[in-house]
């Protein structure tokens, strides 16, 4: 099946209802359903999103992620096993009547499947030379960590500039920083040194110097003081523009 497929099954199968029932609601052929399900029928973004929104998952509730981002990213068949779990699992009477008076006035609330994407991913953003958010990147969570970090410490910073070229990282390349607030002999890191923020091989030289080493179009380094540099992390990967 194709992941929007998956999707859309997921949903409908959470909410209990039939290929037919979906069909009908829909105004289209159960053959038709079947088919989008089954990943041989191609259908548009926002014929899917009305199919959602049908079963009951409503615009609000994947604000954060778009079907585009599902599809690239999430492997829906992971998240069956949880979704058939929570299903069968009965609820108390009393919350069944919440619940029904909540999907009644609002569609599905909690959908199993978003529960078990939001556990999965994480929008992390991408800051500018002045730390400032310009976009975002959706990465995997594995363990609850982002390279085995706290997945809220880390970001892609977008290199402004050519000085690191020779190293291979050009303007508007996007390297993932994870913190590091010591320097890493020999990894790439990003410092703050005379009120700028760069991206700069480090070299340690002793216990009180370390080597700042940038490369445009020739090799260039300056020698600073550990106590003059802050050390903001350490860059594990590389995304670069073509």
């Amino acid at each position: 099946m194709s992941r929007l497929g998956d999707l859309i099954r997921t949903e409908r199968v959470r909410a209990k209802m039939t290929p037919k029932q979906v069909a009908k609601k829909c105004g289209v052929a159960e053959s038709f359903i079947v088919a989008v399900e089954a990943g041989t029928r191609i259908i548009a973004d926002d014929q899917a999103r009305r199919i959602l929104k049908t079963i009951g998952l409503k615009e609000h509730n994947e604000a954060d992620f778009t079907l585009d981002d599902i599809a690239a990213t999430v492997d829906l068949a992971s998240v069956q096993p949880q979704m058939a779990k929570a299903v069968a699992q009965p609820k108390p009477k009393a919350v069944e009547k919440v619940a029904s008076t909540e999907e009644k006035d609002e569609g599905v609330v909690g959908s199993v499947w978003l529960d078990a994407l939001t556990s999965v991913l994480k929008h992390v953003p991408v800051m500018n030379a002045v730390m400032k958010p310009v976009d975002h990147k959706l990465l995997p969570i594995q363990g609850g960590k982002i390279e085995g970090t706290n997945p809220d410490k880390v970001f892609y910073f977008l290199a402004p500039d050519d000085s690191m070229r020779g190293f291979r990282i050009h303007a508007g390349d996007h390297a993932l920083v994870v913190p590091s607030q010591s320097p890493v002999d020999g990894a790439v890191m990003l410092v703050e040194y005379n009120n700028h923020r760069y991206l700069r091989k480090v070299k340690k030289l002793d216990t009180y110097q370390v080597l700042l080493q940038s490369y445009d179009r020739e090799y260039d380094a300056v020698t600073a003081k550990l106590g003059d540099v802050n050390f903001i992390g350490r860059v594990v990967k590389l995304e670069i523009t073509l």
